[in-house]
């Protein structure tokens, strides 16, 4: 790497922390060791011999390009040069096409062939639990090309619902990346956005006023708009119209099949706050040709397929952003001196470092068993229930914590965090994302009361709390409150679950019991505030460790 001058003019350069070089997540006992648990907890369940084995010489390898100095390069570039629209090509015929700086492909490059979007469907025992590695780690290099990679992978449980996507899902979970614009049959492999919200109605599907004309028993043409689309350079977008029976889930491809442009005509980019580097768009489909996937009239309870993966890849991102932000910190704070000591080794900010650390560490172990419900979910119909409550639950409270730590961790490097060169104020704008995409908190509390709603899950649901309490006894008073409780007040029953949840995920017993005094028995709410002796020591120790070298 390149040695900056500190020599200079007026003044040598002295007491400035060097920025982290190439790293290797998998280093990390945050992500290593509840990996090995999910793998684990999926052998125990499927009589598997060893599914981690399977998998860790693949995460491995894209652990360390992953990682590299390089490739987060890649990302700040991607995301300083955002994606251009070009309607129009120079003769003024109508393109709808993106472009994006090279960073940005070779990022897409990086992901795709390291099997982000496929390696859960191509590898399925244990495959959930890797693509939460290998997104998490991804996410490291630049979390907004993990967008249209999330969807990709999101997509194969609906693609799979009818014979003529059959393709469709093949050239999804194909380990490639094309970014040539032309139709699925002349590509490598494809991408899948989602183009579902309209202005008027957000989250609340129904009040979509896109319209599907038919054309056969199968496919129809588009009339309708549609506020956020992402990413309009995928080859396909699943997206939701009205038909004659009801609200109905669609396949839009970029082609016809005579070879043509589909009619899908892109009238801006968005300006966002984060996450720059991909494309979110507004569409309108001006007689845009699809096919109707999944039943007519179920349209919602098709997509909620997607919507449930894509949900687990918010969580994964933000405990990805958490950790990234954290880690970034306590490698600043481990380098910098401030009145006569290292940051590191003062009270106040050992206890923040802390703190912030055993958050980061509770979320990502809760993703991971998440993901651990995922893989067990086709055959064991208790994870199956479980995960119905899970997945609303952890993604909820992981995505809500992600700009509280991110900021409080900013706060760590002083007025350089400011400064967008250290990358934090990429980390912060981004921050709040997860809790917004694929419904935000009110919604997440909703779906967990749906999901409660079913006997089946609520006993499961009950059942675990039940096992929490007597594997951590000072968890029993709210674990018991939560069983008895039919909740008037959705966001606080959905936040003090999580903590008992978060509690139970994390394998480390000095984090857990740190977790339990800090959060359950004796929460402040503020970072290093702590009500109670507690050992600051390890969890310091693991955010650091594995960054110094």
């Amino acid at each position: 790497m390149y040695k900056p001058r500190t020599e200079l003019s007026t003044h040598d350069v002295t007491n400035q922390p060097r920025q982290p070089g190439d790293l290797d997540p998998l280093q990390d006992p945050a992500l290593a060791e509840p990996l090995m648990a999910a793998f684990a907890r999926c052998d125990a369940n499927r009589d598997e011999r060893d599914t981690a084995t399977h998998h860790m010489t693949h995460l491995a390898t894209f652990a360390k390009e992953a990682g590299a100095h390089h490739t987060r390069e890649l990302g700040r570039q991607a995301d300083e040069h955002p994606p251009r629209l070009k309607a129009f090509n120079a003769q003024g015929e109508r393109i709808d096409e993106v472009e994006f700086h090279p960073a940005y492909h070779q990022l897409m490059k990086i992901g795709l062939q390291g099997g982000v979007s496929s390696r859960a469907w191509t590898d399925p025992a244990g495959g959930q639990i890797a693509h939460a590695a290998l997104l998490y780690m991804m996410s490291w290099a630049d979390s907004g090309v993990t967008c249209p990679m999330s969807m990709t992978y999101a997509a194969q449980p609906i693609l799979r619902r009818a014979d003529w996507a059959n393709g469709w899902a093949e050239s999804a979970r194909a380990p490639d990346y094309d970014p040539n614009a032309m139709p699925i049959e002349h590509k490598s492999a494809a991408t899948i956005g989602m183009a579902m919200t309209e202005k008027q109605g957000g989250s609340d599907l129904r009040a979509n006023t896109t319209r599907a004309h038919a054309l056969s028993d199968d496919e129809v043409e588009l009339v309708g708009h549609k506020w956020f689309c992402s990413a309009p350079m995928c080859d396909a977008f699943l997206t939701l119209a009205y038909e004659e029976g009801g609200l109905s889930c669609f396949l839009a491809p970029r082609w016809r099949p005579d070879g043509s442009r589909n009619q899908i005509e892109i009238q801006r980019l968005k300006d966002k706050m984060g996450d720059r580097s991909n494309a979110s768009s507004e569409i309108e489909y001006r007689s845009a040709y699809a096919r109707r996937i999944g039943a007519p009239g179920r349209g919602i309870a098709t997509i909620i397929q997607m919507a449930h993966h894509t949900r687990y890849d918010c969580m994964i991102g933000s405990a990805a952003g958490m950790r990234q932000a954290v880690c970034r910190a306590a490698f600043h704070v481990s380098q910098r001196t401030a009145f006569q000591k290292t940051l590191i080794d003062q009270p106040l900010m050992r206890g923040v470092i802390a703190d912030l650390t055993l958050e980061s560490e509770a979320a990502i172990a809760l993703t991971l068993r998440v993901g651990a419900g995922f893989d067990l979910s086709a055959d064991n119909e208790r994870e199956a229930a479980l995960s119905r409550a899970l997945t609303p639950l952890a993604k909820f409270w992981i995505c809500k914590r992600q700009p509280d730590v991110v900021s409080e961790a900013l706060e760590c490097f002083g007025g350089v965090g400011f400064v967008e060169e250290t990358g934090m104020a990429r980390l912060f704008r981004t921050s709040p994302l997860n809790a917004i995409w694929e419904g935000s908190g009110n919604i997440m509390a909703l779906d967990l009361q749906r999901a409660l709603s079913d006997e089946a899950v609520r006993k499961v649901f009950n059942e675990e709390l039940k096992r929490i309490a007597a594997d951590i006894p000072e968890t029993e008073t709210l674990a018991s409150k939560l069983r008895s409780e039919r909740p008037d007040n959705l966001r606080l029953f959905a936040q003090q679950a999580a903590l008992v949840f978060s509690a139970d995920a994390l394998t480390d017993p000095s984090l857990r019991k740190m977790y339990v005094q800090t959060r359950i028995t004796h929460p402040t709410p503020i970072w290093g505030a702590f009500g109670v002796q507690v050992d600051l020591d390890n969890p310091i120790v693991r955010a650091t460790s594995w960054m110094l070298g």
